[in-house]
């Protein structure tokens, strides 16, 4: 089965010759790009079926999704440094290794299960649709911690917006059945374990920042 983002000729905006959706037009710089990935992830959310129309799953695309991306980590690390919660045992650049460290291997992951389902074809848009998601998601949950609501309830929301948003790129971008879904966010779950192993390995958490934890 065809991922739903095969449907669109150059992956945002150009229905296939079967089809009568009116969806966007490939943007023609990064902002428009932004503002399509906004609504792309927005239908995303709610499950609207012309969720991947909204992206661009070119090569320029994918790239405009990784720069997206690389500029949410790095807000995400160098959050805390503005916000006054910045630990003095941490440095950002470890926190970005780490981070680029875990992003490595689920991706990894993702690709081996979708390799094992046949779905390949489906990685390029996952990707695309999991950068932007990526993106947008750190806004959100960087202006909640901006606001000051960084309690249990906002985790607990982010999470759930997360999970909602994570389980809808792989049905309506990807385009994949409940069961392959649970494949694939199992072994997203199992990267991210074997990742944080991997990241004590490689980025050990300094021995004085341990012996000064409660």
């Amino acid at each position: 089965m065809a991922s739903a983002a095969s449907r669109y000729i150059g992956g945002c905006g150009q229905p296939a010759p079967d089809g009568n959706l009116d969806v966007p037009q490939r943007p023609s710089h990064i902002f428009e790009e932004m503002l399509a990935a906004a609504r792309g992830i927005a239908a995303v959310t709610i499950g609207d079926k012309r969720a991947a129309s909204y992206f661009d799953f070119s090569p320029r695309g994918l790239a405009g999704s990784f720069i997206a991306f690389l500029v949410a980590t790095a807000f995400s690390a160098y959050l805390p440094h503005l916000t006054g919660g910045a630990s003095a045992g941490v440095p950002t650049s470890r926190l970005l290794l780490m981070a680029g460290l875990l992003f490595t291997v689920q991706l990894g992951f993702s690709a081996l299960v979708l390799r094992q389902l046949k779905r390949l074809d489906g990685f390029i848009p996952y990707l695309v649709a999991d950068n932007w998601a990526t993106f947008f998601v750190t806004a959100v949950s960087s202006l909640l911690t901006i606001l000051g609501f960084s309690g249990d309830a906002a985790v607990l929301l982010v999470g759930i917006l997360v999970l909602v948003i994570e389980i809808n790129i792989a049905r309506l971008v990807v385009g994949l059945k409940g069961w392959q879904i649970a494949m694939l966010l199992l072994a997203q779950l199992v990267g991210v374990g074997f990742g944080l192993l991997l990241a004590g390995l490689v980025v050990p958490i300094p021995a004085d920042l341990i012996a000064a934890s409660p």
